[in-house]
């Protein structure tokens, strides 16, 4: 057994009314009882929060997390949804939930693919592109005729802001532009419109380039940092309420080198977005209550820029280490897990899925629990904020998320680990679920938000550098995860699951059976009260 899950278990100790000699967890003397071997994990039910938790091994998501990396090094790097790598991630999902015994399905969902741009003139080139929700389908070959673009540092830039529509501020509904000065003033209709990154919303782009008659729009990451430079993908055109933000031509996505590359006057290029269908992964453990579905998921897509082992690795990686644990339980209520696709292509696959349940299998799902960047190498223990203790949600929060909130903070309250709050902001794969009404919660390591040196003297780590330094990057590799961060948080995913396997009581008010071993659950001693951001890991849905 670990430093940690020994001392996690004196902490229970503590605590445990025991009921028998048979369900001791601390030895005369107060050292903590070994963990059992691997097959005895695999061959026995953990129907206690002692047996789960012995057998919820850090080890054990490093063997998921390593085979995720080993598809991508065989994958051209990344596992991004629609790639070869993705399919192949799937693949080792699904067999490794089947040979532990889960109902498994695949889940498919329309998806909107970028293809790679190709350059006609003035000489032969193919570059990657990145997908843009709300691009409607279609092939386009035409001359790319860059749009007030500004290649030289720091390159800042308003191109594609002046045209037919304007905006009172980033992300408001578009009404029709004053006259004055106009970036498509000699843009010829039926061209292909390059607009750089910057100054305004997609939407305002796009909309004044479909006025001006382009048959299609790449949009290019400005350069102005290494986050900013790669493949512009996963974003949302349309802001709510905005007639005039509807897309109707060809959108896609591109890195600063290659817009730069396509800035060359005489260029010709083909721009495609055509359907390739995707799939989520859902696995179900049926229950004694099946009107009562206990909910957990976790995206499986990378960006397409790395492997994304700690995005969303980690999250991918700990449920399928928990699914294995927990394929010989008998549960109270159903238990259905999702590794979700296209998550990083604007939360996809999820919002698929929820939208495609009638209201009666909808009404089915007690809650629904997400993990997305769960050992984070600059880490914080992070806990979505239903309470809005820390932050005002701008979503709507559904009854019974506070009670979810509350268990997770009390398993970090048992493990004697300082935590804080993060947004309940709705940008993973929760959204859509809450959207429908469903409690939900979660638990976040941070992204590309800095920690500050309060947080350092907390948790440790480096002050000043991001909580994950390869958010979103190539180096989001295997090495890319802290282990302590990792398995507290898988042993409070477990925590989570088997509580709400026996009963979701506390959220949704459906009586079920305590888990076995008269333990009682302590109550959060409080958030430490440092974080000022979401920390990070926002879908970019407005543009800027």
């Amino acid at each position: 057994m670990s430093a940690l899950a020994q001392a996690t278990w004196r902490r229970f100790a503590r605590r445990l009314v025991v009921a028998s000699a048979a369900v001791m967890v601390v030895l005369p003397g107060g050292a903590a009882t070994a963990a059992p071997p691997q097959i005895s994990c695999d061959n026995r039910t953990n129907n206690s929060y002692q047996k789960l938790l012995e057998c919820v091994r850090v080890e054990g998501v490093r063997e998921h997390q390593a085979a995720l990396q080993a598809i991508a090094d065989a994958n051209g790097g990344t596992r991004a949804a629609a790639t070869p790598g993705y399919d192949a991630s799937v693949d080792y999902v699904v067999r490794t939930l089947e040979a532990a015994g889960w109902d498994v399905e695949l889940d498919l969902f329309d998806f909107t693919v970028a293809e790679p741009i190709r350059r006609v003139l003035p000489s032969p080139a193919t570059y990657d592109s990145g997908g843009i929700t709300g691009s409607p389908l279609g092939t386009v070959t035409a001359a790319v005729v860059a749009i007030d673009i500004n290649l030289t540092p720091p390159r800042a830039n308003t191109s594609g802001c002046d045209g037919a529509f304007t905006e009172a501020a980033v992300g408001a509904p578009l009404t029709a532009h004053p006259t004055g000065p106009n970036d498509f003033a000699s843009f010829p209709a039926g061209a292909i419109a390059l607009i750089q990154r910057g100054g305004c919303s997609f939407a305002l782009k796009v909309a004044n380039a479909q006025a001006a008659g382009a048959a299609a729009v790449i949009i290019f990451n400005p350069g102005d940092t290494a986050a900013r430079s790669v493949t512009l993908t996963g974003t949302a055109v349309p802001p709510a309420g905005s007639a005039s933000s509807t897309v109707n031509v060809p959108v896609v996505g591109a890195s600063f080198a290659t817009g730069a590359a396509l800035a060359v006057a005489g260029t010709t290029a083909t721009v495609a977005v055509v359907n390739r269908p995707q799939a989520n992964v859902i696995a179900e453990l049926p229950g004694d209550n099946d009107e009562n579905v206990v909910m957990a998921g976790a995206h499986l897509d990378s960006v397409r820029a790395g492997p994304g082992i700690n995005d969303n690795g980690s999250g991918s990686a700990a449920l399928l280490e928990i699914a294995q644990q927990l394929a010989k339980l008998k549960p109270e209520n159903t238990l259905r897990f999702a590794w979700w696709g296209a998550e990083e292509s604007g939360l996809v696959g999820s919002t698929a899925y929820v939208n495609g349940l009638s209201q009666a299998e909808r009404d089915r799902v007690a809650l629904y629990l997400n993990f997305d960047m769960i050992g984070s190498p600059n880490y914080i223990f992070m806990v979505y904020d239903s309470d809005q203790s820390g932050f005002t949600a701008p979503v709507p929060v559904p009854a019974g998320s506070i009670a979810i909130e509350d268990l997770f903070e009390s398993y970090y309250t048992l493990a004697g680990e300082p935590y804080d709050d993060a947004q309940f902001s709705g940008r993973s794969d929760y959204q859509a679920f809450i959207l429908n009404g469903i409690p939900a919660g979660g638990l976040f390591t941070g992204a590309e938000v800095p920690k500050t040196a309060a947080q350092a003297a907390i948790w440790g780590g480096v002050a000043g550098a991001q909580y994950d330094p390869c958010y979103h990057l190539a180096c989001d590799t295997f090495a890319n995860n802290n282990l302590h961060a990792l398995e507290v948080n898988s042993d409070a995913i477990a925590f989570a699951i088997l509580t709400y396997a026996y009963s979701t009581e506390t959220v949704n008010g459906v009586v079920g059976e305590k888990v076995p071993g008269n333990f009682t659950i302590p109550a959060p001693a409080g958030p430490e009260g440092t974080v000022g951001s979401a920390a990070g890991g926002a879908h970019d849905a407005i543009g800027t």
